[in-house]
C-alpha cells in the first residue's frame, strides 16, 4: 500500500480521523471517505476501487513530523493516546481481531510471491546523472545528493542474510487452491513464501534514455517497470512470476504526485493491471508485473521518515529503507493487490489495509516499532509488519516451515554451482532435489533460463542450445504432492558464439556420463552402465540393439558448425555378435542431416573399442544433426555400444 505521509490535515473538509497502527488515515470529503481502495496508495483517484474491488490502500503518514501545524498536533494527541490503548491491550487481543489479515482470493491465481523472488533496480531518469561503481559493487550516481543507491542495492542483498529474521514474518503467509477466500490462516498444502536466503537482488539498471517526467503519472512508472522486464530478458509470464520491479526516481521529481499538499505519501506498489493507476492500467507483453513507485523522499523531509530512528544526518535515509521494505513486505504478501492478504474486517479502521501498513510509523522502542535491523550487508532502518500467527506488529519473526512449523515435510534442493555455456553448444544440468517425506512425486519449474533452455518438469534436468549471450539468475522451484517446496538461484553466463575458429568441443553429454539423454534424443533403453557393455571411460555408454529380435535404436544431437571452420566428428565403436554366417544381417549408419559418413554391420564385430573419425568440414556455418542408428534383423543378435563422442571445431 501507500507509504504516506502526515498531511491529511491539510485535505478540504475533514469528516472523521481514522487512527490505524498504519499511521494516521483520514476520511476526507464524501468522495474521499466513500471508498477505501488498494494500490499500495493513498490518492483519492485510486479511492473508487476500494475494498471488494481490486484495490485497497490506506493513508500512511509520519505523525512524528515536526512540521505539523496545531491542527496536526491536536489530531496526533488523540493518535498517541489510541496508540498506547492498543498496545497496552495487543498481546491478549484476539487473533480474529480488528487487525487480523484474510486472503483475497489471488489476482490471475497469484496471491503472494510462493518462491524466491527476483528484485531489480530502476534508476529512472537521466537525471540520476552519471553511474559509477563503489568498492562492494554497486552502482553509484553523480546526482544522488543524499547517497540512497548504493544503500538500497545493499538492502535488497542483505535480506536474509547475517540471519536476519525481519522477514521471516513473510513465512505465515501463502496461495493456491487450497486457500479458501477468506481465510486468515493457512492449510499444510498451501504454497508458502519460503524465507529469502541468500539476498535478492537481481539486477540494477540506470535507465538513462531520456529524463523522467517531473510528475510521472502510475502508467508511466508500470511502463518503466515492463521497460525493465524487457531490458533484464524477463520476456515471459513465467520469468516474471518472481519478479519485482522497483521503479526508483531521481532527486527532484514529483512521482504520482507524492509531494501533494492533500494527498501525500512516500512510496507504494502495485501491479501494471491495476485500472486505478493515474493514466490507467499498463498492457505488458510479458505477463503481470509486480512493481514499486519509491519517490526520492528524502526531498520531503521528516514527513517521509528522515531520521526517524537514527536521528540527525545519521538517519537522513531511516524513511527511505523503511519504505523500501516496507513496499516489499506487502508486495510479498499482496504480489497483485488485492489478491494476497490484506484486512477485510468490517468496521475496522485497518479495513483495507495491507500488513505493514498496519505496523507503520510506530515509534522506534514501542511494541512492533520501527528498529534498525542488521543483516549480512550493514544495518538498515525498517518498520514491522503485521503478523496473523502472533497477534501482533512484528519486527523479527520465527522462520516457519510452510507456515506452522511443524508437522509439514521439506523439499531441498541443492543450488547448482554457476554455470557457464556459449550460443550454439549444446548445455545440461540435472537439478538435484530431495524431500523429507517418502513417496512423494516432485514437480520442477524454472525461472529465468537462458533463452533455448528448458526444464524437464518430471526430471528436473535443464536442457537445450543457448540462442543468446547474457548472464541470467536462475531460480528453480520444486514441488512435492503436498504443495512443499523448495527453491534455489544461481548463475548461468552464456557467452557469444565464437568467431573464427577458436578450438571447441561441440557436443553436449559427449560421454553420456550425466546418466540422462539430453542434449541428445534416444530411443528407449540405450543409456547403458552395466558391466555387460562396459564403457570406453568413465561409467556410461549408448547400447544400440542386443535384443535378439527385429529392432532400431538411434541416437541424435543437433549442433550448429561455426563458418570457416575445420570440423572433426569422432566417437569409439564396439560391436558384439552372435551371427557366424558371414553374412551382413545388422547395421549400424552414421549420418549428417541425412546423409550417410559411416556404415558398420556385425561383420566389423571387435573386441575392444575402435575410434572413429569423419572429417564435416563441409557443413561449416550449418546447424547439423548427427544421428547413430542401429539395426538388427533378429536372425541372431548385435550389440552396438558407442562412447566418448566428440565434434571438434578448429
Amino acid at each position: 500500500m501507500r507509504n504516506t505521509r502526515f498531511r491529511g490535515a491539510a485535505v478540504a473538509g475533514i469528516a472523521s480521523l481514522s487512527l490505524a497502527a498504519a499511521g494516521l488515515s483520514f476520511a476526507a470529503s464524501p468522495a474521499l471517505a466513500a471508498s477505501g481502495g488498494h494500490h499500495d496508495s493513498g490518492q483519492a483517484h485510486h479511492n473508487a476501487a476500494m475494498v471488494g474491488g481490486n484495490a485497497t490502500f490506506s493513508n500512511e503518514f509520519n505523525p512524528y513530523s515536526s512540521s505539523l501545524n496545531a491542527s496536526k498536533t491536536a489530531g496526533l494527541k488523540q493518535y498517541e493516546a489510541q496508540q498506547r490503548n492498543r498496545l497496552a491491550h495487543q498481546a491478549t487481543a484476539a487473533a480474529t481481531g480488528q487487525e487480523t489479515l484474510s486472503y483475497g482470493g489471488g489476482t490471475d491465481g497469484v496471491g503472494v510471491m510462493s518462491g524466491h523472488v527476483k528484485v531489480y533496480l530502476i534508476f529512472d531518469g537521466n537525471q540520476w546523472g552519471t553511474q559509477s561503481t563503489n568498492s562492494k559493487g554497486d552502482a553509484t550516481f553523480s546526482g544522488d545528493v543524499d547517497g540512497a543507491a548504493p544503500v538500497a542495492q545493499e538492502m535488497f542483498k542483505g535480506i536474509g542474510t547475517g540471519g536476519e529474521t525481519w522477514s521471516a514474518d513473510l513465512t505465515q503467509w501463502c496461495d493456491g487452491a487450497s486457500v479458501t477466500n477468506g481465510a486468515t490462516s493457512c492449510p499444510t498444502n498451501a504454497n508458502f513464501v519460503p524465507y529469502q536466503s541468500g539476498g535478492v537482488l537481481a539486477g540494477v539498471w540506470n535507465d538513462n534514455s531520456a529524463a523522467e517526467p517531473s510528475n510521472a503519472t502510475g502508467n508511466q512508472l508500470a511502463q518503466e517497470a515492463i521497460k525493465a522486464a524487457g531490458h533484464f530478458g524477463n520476456t515471459t509470464a513465467a520469468s516474471n512470476r518472481y519478479a519485482y520491479y522497483v521503479v526508483l526516481s531521481p532527486h527532484g521529481t514529483d512521482p504520482d504526485g507524492y509531494q501533494d499538499p492533500n494527498t501525500g505519501y512516500c512510496a507504494w506498489h502495485d501491479w501494471n493491471g491495476d485500472t486505478t493507476l493515474s493514466g490507467g492500467a499498463a498492457t505488458s507483453p510479458y505477463g503481470d508485473i509486480a512493481f514499486s513507485n519509491q519517490p526520492y523522499n528524502m526531498d520531503a523531509g521528516q514527513n517521509c521518515g528522515v531520521g526517524f530512528i537514527n536521528g540527525a544526518s545519521a538517519g537522513e535515509l531511516d524513511g527511505y529503507t523503511m519504505t523500501l521494505g516496507h513496499e516489499w513486505h506487502e508486495m510479498m504478501s499482496d504480489t497483485y493487490p488485492a489478491g494476497g492478504w490484506t484486512n477485510h474486517v468490517s468496521g475496522s479502521s485497518y479495513n483495507g489495509q495491507e500488513n505493514s501498513d498496519e505496523c507503520a510509523w510506530l515509534q522506534p522502542g514501542t511494541a512492533g516499532g520501527a528498529a534498525n535491523v542488521t543483516m549480512g550487508t550493514g544495518t538498515f532502518a525498517e518498520q514491522a509488519s503485521w503478523s496473523n500467527d502472533t497477534n501482533s506488529c512484528a519486527i523479527s519473526h520465527t522462520i516457519l516451515t510452510h507456515g506452522g512449523g511443524t508437522g509439514g515435510d521439506t523439499v531441498t534442493v541443492t543450488t547448482p554451482a554457476g554455470q557457464n555455456g556459449t550460443v550454439g553448444t549444446a548445455a545440461s544440468l540435472q537439478v538435484k532435489a530431495s524431500d523429507s517425506a517418502t513417496g512423494q512425486t516432485l514437480t520442477y519449474a524454472a525461472s529465468g533460463l537462458p533463452a533455448g533452455l528448458s526444464i524437464n518438469s518430471s526430471t528436473g534436468l535443464i536442457s537445450g542450445t543457448p540462442t543468446a549471450a547474457g548472464t541470467s539468475s536462475v531460480t528453480v522451484t520444486v514441488t512435492d504432492g503436498t504443495g512443499a517446496k523448495g527453491t534455489a538461484t544461481f548463475s548461468w553466463t552464456v557467452a557469444a558464439a565464437p568467431t573464427g575458429c577458436t578450438s571447441a568441443q561441440l557436443l553436449g553429454n559427449a560421454g553420456f556420463e550425466t546418466g540422462t539423454a539430453a542434449p541428445w534424443t534416444t530411443t528407449a533403453g540405450v543409456l547403458n552402465n552395466s558391466s555387460q557393455e562396459p564403457a570406453h571411460s568413465g561409467s556410461w555408454d549408448a547400447w544400440l540393439d542386443g535384443y535378439g529380435t527385429a529392432h532400431t535404436d538411434t541416437v541424435s544431437q543437433t549442433v550448429k558448425i561455426p563458418s570457416g571452420c575445420k570440423a572433426t566428428l569422432s566417437y569409439w565403436q564396439h560391436i558384439d555378435t552372435t551371427q557366424t554366417d558371414g553374412t551382413a544381417h545388422d547395421t549400424f549408419v552414421v549420418t549428417v542431416n541425412g546423409n550417410t559418413v559411416g556404415s558398420f554391420s556385425n561383420l566389423d564385430a571387435n573386441t575392444g573399442y575402435t575410434q572413429e573419425s569423419f572429417d564435416l568440414s563441409s557443413y561449416a556455418g550449418q546447424s547439423v544433426t548427427i544421428t547413430f542408428t542401429g539395426t538388427q534383423d533378429g536372425v541372431a543378435n548385435t550389440s552396438f555400444v558407442i562412447d566418448d563422442t566428440a565434434l571438434n571445431v578448429s
